[in-house]
């Protein structure tokens, strides 16, 4: 009798079928030149334009969610929450009227549009904050220091990567992808929150190409 393999959990499954398109964000030449110090403050303030809308909608999807699934209580979490940070960001970088001053990227549009369809449901909403916060909270981390490294960019202009209500940093990630695998899940809709996860790393690709044709020479 063949017993079958136990079943890989979903932050684990997210992990393996999307590192290729992760890997494939990462290396884009905009974070590659941002990450070896070769761009300017200037770039850095209109990635954050960038992901002002992007978590805009993200974290409307989150309270949308909290008020009509019992299960959004396990994955959205207060202590996530982005968007403050980034105004705070922009105001310090480009000034008090960077509402006026900044230049969404259509490929920006098109992620956020994505985001407020497949996040009606939680699966998609998964998907999506799986790419964006937990990626804040690894990557990010590096890129918080280059930032402050290599183009003088204070506390004051880096709080999209400063998380005050999380103490440890990997403890939160465990357990985060822990209540990740403890959601009701059919093995379609993990399939599903894995496929959609993949297009998030996609979007992000395409928002970092739109950023390399503003900022870097042809």
């Amino acid at each position: 009798m063949t017993v079958a393999a136990p079943a890989l959990p979903l932050s684990a499954l997210l992990r393996t079928a999307t590192r290729p398109a992760h890997e494939h964000a990462e290396t884009r030449p905009f974070v590659e030149a941002l990450m070896q110090g070769r761009l300017d403050r200037a770039a850095y303030a209109d990635l954050a334009a960038q992901h002002l809308v992007i978590y805009r909608v993200l974290e409307a999807a989150g309270d949308a969610l909290l008020a009509a699934d019992p299960r959004a209580a396990d994955v959205v979490d207060e202590a996530l929450r982005r968007v403050p940070a980034i105004e705070a960001d922009l105001a310090h970088l480009v000034g008090p009227d960077w509402p006026d001053r900044i230049d969404v990227l259509d490929a920006a549009h098109a992620y956020a549009a994505r985001i407020a369809d497949a996040g009606t449901w939680l699966g998609g909403y998964v998907a999506h904050a799986y790419t964006r916060y937990l990626g804040d909270l690894s990557g990010g981390q590096a890129i918080k220091a280059i930032l402050q490294r290599s183009y003088g960019v204070p506390d004051e202009g880096v709080q999209f990567y400063t998380f005050p209500a999380i103490a440890k940093v990997k403890p939160y990630k465990d357990a985060y992808r822990a209540r990740l695998d403890a959601l009701p899940l059919t093995d379609e809709e993990r399939a599903q929150v894995v496929a959609e996860a993949v297009v998030a790393f996609e979007c992000n690709a395409a928002v970092f190409a739109g950023l390399a044709a503003r900022h870097l020479p042809a």
